[in-house]
């Protein structure tokens, strides 16, 4: 068994500029200040170099002004004693920009300032005379960041941060474009030779072919999953909803139970009673939710194959739906698919299924339902990112109205209804 124990270290002194730098490999401890800063007096403000509550510091760094030189500075912890660096340096720059991640309608802004000065970020539209202030800025010592909102898609703008009477060089920035989702009302569709239903229009290149079901697996035994109904929500300008279908899917005694499903992909093939599905379809932005409408019955669960690891299920266990989005920046030649939909799952291998906590993921964010939902309801699938400054590849989504359907698990009376799909950036 190895243990890794992760430290919150730092190193804070008056009039500091910016975040110091600490390298625990060599055990080094650097700060800076202006160029005008008497290194004779520097007072220490924070150090926290091991774990909280534990750690002994010797000589005690408090009261410690003069830095001419480098600190040396015992830290004890656990028994063990590890001899730091302490380095206050000067520099010319007292304010500087170190993030501006732009999004659609939101800017991700960082800088480094001169600690215990006034902070914060200014902006403008290109070719505007005005400069505005940013909004609630979040100060740390000599860093200070802020979520600019408000701003307008595929937009240039000019930044500047501030610390004292210091100003930053001008950072330029354009925002990302507010992309929509193709067919989000889930008005057209088209059948095939086959009487294969598809949510897209029959003469649409591959490229334009944004939603996928199960429809191609089910219709080898005679059923379809998902089907365009003339229910739509109210208020809306079109005609039609989507209606996924949950049901045991069989013909001449050969079957398997079947999610009423919709994604953003392509059914790629069946294997026997199995579907190889290419999840994901090519998208550069990033919202912030999904929202839509849907309508939910929740039925109990007729058919159990599988489950989840550490999961059981019983005969009469109410079933639930799921709606789910994520962002992420995966390959077809890691993941299977193609360079269009990179992320393959094939039924019948649970190594394939999709991991909402995988590397690649950028953002993720669901929505289950537990009850059903009699009247057409709005949902927000809201998303967590674990990151600001990454771009994802592709976008998928996922409608189903057995969660764990990908099992061959759920209920035949599960039926969900979703309409008027659309992508939130602020």
């Amino acid at each position: 068994i190895a243990a890794t124990q992760t430290i919150e270290r730092y190193f804070r002194v008056k009039k500091q500029v910016g975040a110091a730098e600490i390298d625990p490999a060599n055990r080094t401890a650097t700060a800076y200040v202006s160029r005008s800063t008497d290194l004779q007096n520097v007072p220490v403000k924070e150090l926290k170099l091991g774990p909280a509550g534990i750690t002994t510091y010797s000589p005690e760094i408090e009261g410690t002004t003069s830095f001419e030189t480098v600190r040396l500075v015992d830290v004890t912890a656990h028994g063990r004693t590890e001899q730091w660096r302490l380095r206050v340096v000067p520099t010319d720059v007292t304010v500087r920009i170190t993030q501006c991640d732009a999004w659609a309608r939101i800017a991700w802004l960082a800088a480094d300032g001169l600690s215990d000065t006034e902070m914060g970020f200014v902006y403008r539209r290109k070719g505007d005379t005005e400069w505005l202030a940013v909004p609630d800025v979040e100060i740390e010592g000599g860093t200070f960041r802020a979520k600019l909102a408000g701003l307008d898609p595929e937009t240039t703008y000019e930044l500047k941060a501030f610390s004292d009477t210091d100003r930053s060089n001008v950072r330029e920035f354009t925002t990302e474009a507010a992309l929509q989702l193709p067919n989000a009302g889930f008005e057209t569709w088209s059948t095939d030779r086959s009487d294969i239903l598809y949510p897209y229009a029959a003469d649409a290149p591959l490229a334009e072919q944004f939603w996928g079901s199960g429809n191609p697996g089910s219709m080898t035994l005679k059923k379809l999953v998902t089907t365009n109904e003339k229910d739509p929500r109210p208020g809306s300008e079109g005609q039609y909803c989507a209606q996924l279908k949950s049901q045991y899917v069989a013909f001449l005694g050969v079957g398997k139970f079947a999610a009423g499903n919709l994604f953003s992909g392509h059914y790629a093939e069946t294997k026997g009673t199995d579907g190889i599905v290419n999840f994901s379809q090519p998208f550069t932005s990033r919202p912030v939710a999904l929202h839509g409408w849907v309508k939910y019955n929740r039925g109990k669960m007729d058919y159990i194959k599988g489950s989840p690891m550490g999961m059981s299920f019983a005969k009469g266990d109410p079933d639930e739906g799921i709606i789910y989005m994520a962002l992420g920046r995966w390959t077809a030649a890691e993941y299977g698919g193609t360079e269009q939909s990179p992320v393959q799952v094939y039924t019948r291998d649970t190594k394939t299924f999709f991991d909402p906590e995988g590397k690649d993921v950028i953002a993720y964010g669901e929505v289950v339902f537990t009850t059903s939902v009699d009247e057409w309801r709005e949902f927000t699938v809201k998303l967590d990112y674990t990151a600001t400054d990454v771009v994802p590849t592709h976008l998928m989504i996922v409608c189903s109205a057995s969660r764990y359907g990908d099992y061959f698990t759920g209920s035949s009376d599960s039926v969900m209804w979703v309409d008027d799909f659309e992508l939130v950036y602020e």
